[in-house]
């Protein structure tokens, strides 16, 4: 095959996969039941979520669930009515307080709970929420979520949630909105004793149940994001090792299929050098308590906060792909790899709308790249992360619409990822580009951030006002061009299909030396030697066009 073939099989490839995201991700009319789960309504706005103990029995034979969730608060201010999320076919059979049963509504997703104790700001509450039904059977997970039933290749069940998209309410009731986390949680999942559950953060404890049948203790010391929230029951065999990293002894704990157990002990000796490149770009692993894990998953994998899941079939690439066509994404793992890189962006920085979703996409994009430069070189890293441009679509904003639970473009991604390579370039400095991404982490450690926060963090540490530049590319879809000609001695110059005030610096080789433009969206003019010729190139790390408007 040639390489002129191949990579037009490969952009074939790249744009069927982001126009499905794109597909699952569109929502261009809003109703009712969006505004419910996507809004800090009145009912959500009172009350601090401190604490959740969600227990659930799991029976593979009829795929259904029953179990509780006892949720503990803070109360904000006076309030009787509160608004829990639980999504169909599941149901809520009962709520209590302090023992006493309460009376709720239901409106399509959100159940509205009548409470009768006084609710006094600085108190801290707690009440216990009873449901059951059998949940949504994924069918394109993580993207469109749900349960996932199937066997592995002894005939043993294989089971595992992921509900990136559509929810962590598809599968248990919670506050379902991405601004408030609990400061901890624990997990208690019942399943069959001749299987294992994995969940996130580390095993307290596992009882002997009735009916053949266990309950694995997991507890989460640090706050999570409900959507990373995991059941993973399977044959599983476990084996582990410790990293030595910036805070101390790091656990990597290792969950995979009987049948894979070699496989998984070569493919993961990745894990370590990713830790290295990560801690030194990102700062230290955020959750050191809970330690770190990998599991094996009926599905490609997602980020679930220290139980990252996988589903590559251990080997490198995106399912043995490379997505840059460079070459140098079959160098590693895509999945541990992409979705460990979130335990920095999704897990420890955490958006507080799903507007926002392209700060955990496109920093964690860019982690791939940051991983090559580690390891590889700063070369390997721009081949890297310039081939996943074919893959950018530029159909929409990659910032959604707010309060109503919409996102961006599946852009997200690979423009996200981009934006910030450019914006490497910009600052010219690594040092000061790595402690910009550290900072990041420290500032905004183990909290919920608006991409305006993140926007003004990354202009404040670089010293340069960049409004316009996330504008450009997170709230526009056009790529800037700059413009240029040459005539009577000049290079005249500036910004095209461009936001209003775009002040984009660019690196360019202006007649074969190296030079800095400070174009704007007016034209600029700079005065060139007699008798020099007339060439400009744009520094292809930077993600714009260029267009000779006199076409010589």
């Amino acid at each position: 095959m040639s390489k002129k073939t191949f990579n037009r099989i490969l952009l074939s490839i790249l744009t069927a996969f982001l126009l499905s995201i794109n597909t699952l991700y569109a929502q261009p009319e809003f109703n009712r039941q969006d505004t419910l789960r996507g809004s800090i309504t009145p009912e959500r706005a009172w009350w601090d979520l401190t604490y959740y103990h969600l227990s659930v029995a799991v029976n593979i034979e009829n795929r259904s669930i029953s179990g509780t969730n006892v949720m503990q608060y803070e109360v904000l201010e006076p309030h009787q009515l509160m608004q829990i999320d639980l999504q169909k076919p599941l149901s809520i059979t009962k709520i209590t307080q302090q023992e006493e049963e309460l009376n709720f509504s239901r409106e399509g997703s959100a159940y509205f709970v009548e409470l009768n104790k006084e609710q006094n700001p600085g108190e801290i509450k707690e009440l216990k929420v009873w449901y059951e039904g059998k949940p949504l059977v994924a069918e394109n997970p993580p993207w469109d979520g749900g349960f996932t039933w199937t066997t592995d290749s002894n005939g043993k069940p294989f089971v595992a949630t992921s509900n990136q998209v559509i929810g962590a309410s598809i599968w248990w009731p919670n506050k379902d909105h991405p601004y408030d986390e609990p400061d901890s949680m624990l997990i208690s999942i019942t399943a069959p004793d001749t299987l294992m559950d994995v969940s996130n953060g580390r095993l307290r404890g596992v009882d002997e149940t009735k009916n053949d049948t266990k309950t694995w203790h997991w507890f989460v010391s640090n706050p999570i994001n409900n959507y990373g929230v995991n059941i993973n029951i399977g044959d599983y065999v476990h084996f582990g090792e410790t990293y030595e990293g910036e805070k101390g002894q790091l656990d990597l704990d290792y969950y995979v299929l009987r049948e894979n157990e070699e496989k998984a002990r070569e493919q993961f000796k990745q894990v370590k050098p990713m830790m290295d490149a990560f801690e030194y770009w990102f700062g230290p692993y955020p959750f050191y308590e809970d330690g770190y894990k990998l599991v094996e998953v009926p599905y490609l994998g997602m980020e679930h906060q220290s139980s990252v899941t996988y589903g590559n079939g251990y080997q490198n690439g995106y399912l043995g792909r490379d997505l840059s066509g460079s070459g140098w994404g079959l160098k590693f793992d895509f999945i541990i790899i992409h979705e460990t890189g979130h335990e920095w962006f999704a897990n420890n920085i955490t958006y507080s709308d799903v507007a926002d979703m392209w700060v955990h996409e496109g920093f964690t994009n860019y982690s791939e790249s940051l991983y090559l430069d580690y390891h590889y070189g700063e070369k390997a890293a721009n081949e890297y992360v310039q081939g996943l441009r074919l893959g950018i679509l530029n159909d929409r904003p990659l910032i959604g619409e707010y309060g109503v639970n919409h996102k961006g473009s599946g852009d997200m991604y690979n423009k996200g990822g981009n934006l910030l390579h450019t914006l490497r370039q910009v600052a010219d400095n690594d040092s000061l580009w790595r402690e910009t991404l550290r900072g990041l982490n420290r500032e905004f450690y183990h909290q919920t951030v608006s991409s305006e926060q993140v926007e003004g963090y990354i202009s404040n540490k670089l010293g340069m006002n960049l409004d316009s530049v996330f504008d450009q590319y997170l709230r526009d879809t056009r790529i800037p061009t700059l413009e240029y000609a040459f005539r009577d001695g000049q290079l005249r110059y500036r910004w095209g299909n461009a936001v209003s005030g775009f002040n984009l610096p660019i690196d360019v080789l202006l007649n074969g030396e190296e030079s800095r433009l400070y174009p704007t969206t007016q034209w600029q003019s700079k005065v060139l030697e007699e008798n020099t010729s007339t060439h400009l190139s744009i520094d292809p790390n930077f993600y714009v066009g260029s267009f000779n408007l006199l076409g010589e």
